[in-house]
């Protein structure tokens, strides 16, 4: 009822949020994570049974990985709405490519579509530490709807795939083509939707402080008399070309100096950020992305036992559950933050031990249990995404913020990469342990 006390408590969570804000951050989500879904939605179709399905999930991360690990330090320098043209005709162009590139049976190779998988990667990885660091500038309710558009990201791609090439029949090119038109609503996200006040402010008071640093430096550097007027411009016309040149030098050295002195401020920042953020961040990743990649393939029970009529489901159906798990968690920081990182990061690390034992030892009674621990292991991942974005938000100071929160986005996409390697060796080990004992449903997907 709107008057209850809950109702009066539900609209003060959400009390100063901008709508216009919160729409654009959950669109900036959805559209920036909806194609790597899409993409691992579509592994088989794109490389075909021969090929281990682990070759896509690394060229749709190592890409965005090493985007991460490196942007952060030169990417400031590049006004956010040339990123994000960027970033959609990335995207735009990747999907094209994966969904015209010719298929083996018509002469053609899988080589064009990984190339088009790393243009999307790209522009997965660049999109996400910018988007977070566009949050400094919107506030707390920015970063949360983000989040809870990159977890809606896993339920839209996943079920848009099936819908487009199940349920409505259309053939997996022409999906793919109508999936490449996705980035067009980024663009209408971020020039139409999003209000610009907050970015024009922060722009006019970086220009500001950079005018003031540039006439500091010539001063400093002798290009620019301190004397009055008069004096100055006689003393303009005795500078010698020489004193120019050698003033010019002066500047070089100092830009030089400067360039250099911001990267190891930032080197400094990075090892500020890795104990409390980003190591819970990469843990949480490498375990949960192993239990998807390596373990769940395993999780197989005796058909009679389970809601399914074929082995092949299982797999899908612990991925839909793990990806709602995802989405409440990733909308829940209005209502429920986690400040010790490494508990839930330590829990999944649990599950991965629990899992991986149960696909030795099979000692889980029922697959009603395995669905309860996969939706768990959603829920903590996460919750350890956005709580980390948002203990940063609340805890680095304002003029390191912007920084801090591009550079620890590359400990998910750092923890999916290891998972990758680590997940297709333990998928073979575990198939092969359990075929040895006389479980061979592993065999039979």
């Amino acid at each position: 009822m709107p008057g209850t006390p809950a109702a009066a408590k539900f609209k003060a969570l959400f009390q100063g949020a901008d709508p216009r804000v919160c729409a654009a951050f959950w669109l900036f989500g959805l559209i920036n994570n909806v194609l790597y879904v899409i993409i691992l939605s579509a592994a088989v179709d794109l490389v075909g049974p021969a090929v281990p399905k682990g070759v896509v999930l690394l060229a749709d991360v190592i890409p965005s990985f090493l985007t991460k690990l490196v942007a952060p330090y030169f990417i400031h320098e590049v006004p956010y709405h040339a990123r994000i043209l960027v970033f959609s005709a990335l995207s735009a162009a990747g999907m094209l490519l994966i969904a015209l590139a010719p298929t083996e049976r018509h002469g053609g190779s899988i080589g064009m579509r990984m190339v088009g998988i790393v243009f999307a990667s790209l522009s997965a990885g660049g999109g996400e530490l910018s988007f977070l660091g566009l949050t400094h500038y919107y506030g707390h309710f920015s970063l949360a709807s983000w989040g809870s558009g990159t977890g809606g990201a896993g339920l839209v791609g996943a079920g848009a795939y099936v819908v487009a090439t199940t349920s409505i029949g259309l053939s997996v090119r022409t999906s793919l083509l109508v999936f490449s038109c996705l980035p067009v609503i980024m663009l209408l996200s971020f020039f139409a939707i999003l209000p610009k006040g907050p970015l024009t402010a922060a722009d006019a008071a970086r220009q500001e402080y950079e005018r003031l640093e540039a006439e500091e430096e010539a001063e400093e550097d002798g290009l620019r008399d301190p004397m009055d007027d008069e004096t100055a411009l006689m003393g303009a016309s005795l500078i010698s070309a020489s004193g120019k040149s050698f003033a010019s030098s002066s500047h070089s050295r100092s830009r030089r100096h400067k360039v250099l002195t911001s990267l190891k401020t930032n080197f400094h920042r990075v090892s500020g950020l890795f104990i409390p953020y980003m190591m819970p961040l990469l843990l949480v990743y490498i375990a949960e992305y192993t239990i998807n990649q390596g373990v769940a393939p395993t999780l197989l029970f005796p058909l009679r036992t389970s809601p399914f009529t074929e082995f092949r489901a299982f797999y899908p159906t612990y991925n839909a559950i793990y990806q709602t798990g995802v989405f409440l968690s990733r909308s829940s920081t209005p209502f429920f933050r986690v400040h010790a990182l490494y508990v839930p990061s330590l829990l999944q690390v649990l599950n991965l031990a629990v899992l991986a034992a149960h696909a030795v030892w099979d000692f889980i009674p029922s697959v009603w249990i395995v669905f309860a621990i996969v939706f768990w292991e959603g829920l903590l991942g996460g919750l350890v995404y956005v709580s980390t974005f948002a203990e940063i938000t609340d805890n680095v100071p304002t003029a390191e913020r912007e920084f801090s929160l591009g550079a620890t986005s590359v400990s998910d996409s750092a923890g999916i990469c290891a998972a990758g390697f680590v997940g297709m060796a333990v998928e073979v080990w575990l198939c092969g342990w359990q075929v040895a004992h006389g479980r061979d449903y592993c065999r039979r997907t």
